[in-house]
C-alpha cells in the first residue's frame, strides 16, 4: 500500500507492475489474509497502525480479487483501468504531430511488439497491455534468474523505452500539463 501509493505518484509503469506482482503474491499465499500477514507484512516490522493499514489494504484486495474472479489468473479491474487510461492516452499521443518524439519511439517497439503478440498465444491484447505483458515477463525472468537471450534484451530494452516515455507523458498529464496550449 504504501510503496504502492509512492509508484502511482511517480511512475504508473512501476505503479502497474508492482501491483500486477502483488496480485501474484495474494494468489501464492491462496488469498489467506494470515499467510498474507506472516510472509508479506509481519518482515517489514511496522509499527501498530500502519500494520493494521497493510493487513486492510491487502484484505481489500483479496475481496476485490474474489469478487471480480482474478483469484487465479487476470487482474484487478482497478489494474485494467490503468491500461486503459495508458491506451487512450497512447493514441491520444500519436494522433498528435506535437508529439513525433513519441510516435517515432512507439513504430521503434513496434516490431518487438508485433513480435510478442504474435509468440503469446493469447487472445490479441492491445500494443499496450502487450508492452506490460512482456515487460512483467522479463520482471520473472530475472527474479528466477533464467538467462534471457540478447534478442529478448533488445526487444525489451525498446518497449521500455517507450513505455518510459508513455509514462513520463501519463505524469504530464495527470498534473494537466501535457496538452497545454502554447499561446498560454
Amino acid at each position: 500500500m504504501f510503496i504502492a501509493s509512492e509508484k502511482r505518484k511517480e511512475n504508473i509503469a512501476e505503479y502497474l507492475l508492482y501491483m500486477w506482482q502483488i496480485e501474484d503474491l495474494i494468489r501464492a499465499n491462496n488469498l489467506d489474509i494470515d499467510r498474507i500477514t506472516a510472509n508479506i507484512i509481519d518482515p517489514y516490522g511496522l509499527d501498530p497502525v500502519r500494520r493494521k493499514q497493510l493487513v486492510e489494504w491487502y484484505e481489500s484486495l483479496i475481496d476485490m480479487m474474489r469478487r471480480e474472479g482474478v483469484e487465479h489468473s487476470g487482474h484487478l479491474q482497478l489494474n485494467k483501468n490503468v491500461i486503459i487510461q495508458l491506451a487512450t492516452l497512447h493514441n491520444a499521443l500519436m494522433a498528435d504531430p506535437r508529439f513525433a518524439d513519441y510516435t517515432k519511439r512507439f513504430y521503434a517497439a513496434l516490431p518487438a511488439i508485433v513480435e510478442l503478440r504474435a509468440k503469446s498465444g493469447n487472445d490479441p491484447k492491445g500494443e499496450i497491455e502487450t508492452c506490460f505483458n512482456a515487460l512483467y515477463g522479463m520482471l520473472m525472468l530475472r527474479l528466477r534468474s533464467k538467462e534471457i537471450t540478447p534478442e529478448t534484451q533488445n526487444a525489451i530494452r525498446q518497449i521500455s523505452q517507450f513505455i518510459a516515455l508513455l509514462s513520463h507523458y501519463f505524469n504530464l498529464d495527470e498534473r494537466d500539463q501535457l496538452f497545454k496550449d502554447d499561446d498560454e
